[in-house]
């Protein structure tokens, strides 16, 4: 699908200090559009949509949060480790709201396999599919999330 003008203004959003300091494009040459079109492919392949892997994605982080900050282990097959910073972070994509940075870190104990992703992620991927550009500091593999996530 083509690029709209509404696609570049809220790519102008993502890039390393419009938002964030890194941006969340990464190191992605792609056009917006071409990101989104290629992980909603990778997400349709693996049989899910991006509103399931988001409510996973929150679960885990509502589990975690009763660590109050402290690792805690989750149905024997995570350790999640939920943190705040200070600050918020509003939608590239120009939804009403802030989104805490708050981090949560997932570990899976039997595959060793670790992701880390902020409130603003699961945002992301639940309202946009967006899992941000390649080599973006909080980029989010489909297909490897879904599989951290116990969904594949």
């Amino acid at each position: 699908m083509k690029q709209s003008r509404t696609d570049d203004i809220i790519e102008a959003r993502m890039r390393p200090g419009a938002i964030t300091r890194d941006g969340l494009l990464g190191a992605d040459r792609r056009k917006l559009r071409d990101i989104l079109d290629a992980d909603d492919a990778a997400v349709r392949r693996l049989g899910l949509s991006h509103a399931a892997i988001a409510a996973r994605m929150r679960d885990l982080r509502d589990a975690g949060a009763r660590g109050l900050g402290e690792p805690i282990r989750v149905d024997d097959t995570y350790e999640i480790r939920v943190d705040a910073v200070r600050g918020r972070l509003p939608c590239p994509f120009g939804h009403p709201g802030l989104f805490d940075k708050e981090f949560t870190d997932v570990l899976h104990v039997r595959s060793g396999e670790r992701i880390t992703f902020s409130r603003l992620n699961i945002h992301l991927v639940e309202a946009h599919g967006f899992y941000e550009g390649l080599g973006a500091p909080f980029r989010q593999d489909p297909e490897r999330l879904a599989r951290v996530l116990g969904l594949i």
